[in-house]
């Protein structure tokens, strides 16, 4: 049996199970784990069945697969909001349909049950086909399909960051179930590229923490660079004793983006970083097990006045890198570390060379 994650010192096994609890508790009867106003998105909906992975909640996290099954539309997409069953904003996010290869890629590594990602692995192929199919010439993979089929004209550097790791899971994925799907893994070089290289290939969001971390944490930038990265806007972004800030111009710390700059911190071996400020986020723990999405630290409240299933799971699968107690804790950690292939056609000296 999977052992549950604790972290000495920090939070117990116990805590992690009351966590992975908390997002269960907010489940749905159809399988879908909503966000506190009331909508589900497949990106955080994918997160918590995760979360209820490492914890053991076999049974809630594949009611969950269900749900995106059964909402999977034929192009391979999900739409941006579901709420009651229904489209509450119909376009289809890139990232979030990549995001599937990372849960089912997941549940493989810590269940080993291959029958179930056999079952979803045509899910798996029309969302990365559906990715794919939103990449430019240089790299980048636009963010989204509007309702008519339309491609939007941006990218944004936190979806596809969190794309390459998708990527990266689909052709492990593939490997492992015998289809290889050489097409996503060039798109994962080519976008690990630009990603790590050509910044003007995205929309600015550089006021959110996201934009900072999610290059390391989705496996396009490691070593020396991620350490450089980390260091650049390590005070804008990090608030000592409490954690990381959603926006850089808000004095608010949210559990989410702290957890996920935990995991950052870990895929770039920086632990002792990665400790310090999973232990400064607790704060934001409710007795019940589940977190509070955010603090406002010059007003004093927590904002919004919520606890979030998404948050809870960031916690879980921090909780499950620092441990290494699941076979995947290592997801964050492993989608780095190959050196991409790439054209010439983001027009740089190394791509000319």
């Amino acid at each position: 049996m999977t052992r549950v994650p604790d972290v000495p010192g920090i939070i117990t096994t116990e805590q992690v199970v009351r966590t992975a609890e908390s997002i269960a508790a907010v489940q749905d009867d159809q399988g879908g784990v909503p966000w506190p106003e009331g909508h589900i998105d497949a990106w955080n909906h994918i997160e918590c069945l995760m979360a209820l992975t490492v914890a053991g909640l076999r049974e809630e996290a594949r009611k969950g697969y269900d749900w995106l099954v059964r909402h999977q539309r034929p192009d391979g997409s999900w739409p941006m909001k579901v709420r009651d069953g229904e489209p509450a904003e119909a376009a289809g996010e890139s990232n979030h349909a990549a995001y599937i290869a990372v849960g089912v890629w997941h549940d493989l590594l810590v269940t080993g049950d291959e029958d179930f990602a056999r079952s979803m692995w045509p899910v798996v192929a029309r969302a990365l086909d559906f990715v794919v199919g939103l990449q430019t010439a240089r790299g980048e993979i636009l963010w989204q399909r509007d309702a008519e089929g339309r491609p939007a004209d941006y990218a944004l550097l936190t979806g596809c960051s969190s794309i390459h790791q998708g990527l990266r899971c689909g052709a492990l994925l593939a490997e492992r179930l015998g289809d290889p799907q050489p097409d996503w893994e060039l798109a994962a070089d080519q976008l690990g590229h630009v990603i790590a290289g050509h910044p003007e290939a995205f929309a600015d969001k550089s006021r959110f923490s996201m934009d900072w971390y999610y290059p390391v944490l989705g496996g396009a930038v490691r070593g020396d660079a991620a350490a450089r990265r980390f260091d650049g806007e390590w005070d804008t972004f990090v608030v000592p004793g409490l954690g990381a800030r959603c926006v850089s111009d808000q004095p608010w710390v949210t559990g989410a983006e702290s957890c996920e700059l935990v995991l950052a911190l870990d895929a770039a071996g920086l632990r002792e970083r990665a400790l310090a400020v999973f232990a400064d986020m607790q704060h934001l723990r409710h007795e019940d097990g589940s977190y509070w999405t955010g603090w406002q630290f010059v007003n004093q409240r927590h904002f919004p006045n919520e606890r979030s299933g998404y948050t809870a799971a960031a916690v879980v699968l921090a909780a499950d890198a620092l441990a290494r107690a699941t076979p995947g804790s290592g997801i964050f950690r492993d989608a780095g570390g190959r050196e991409a292939r790439i054209t010439g056609e983001c027009g740089c000296e190394r791509a000319r060379a």
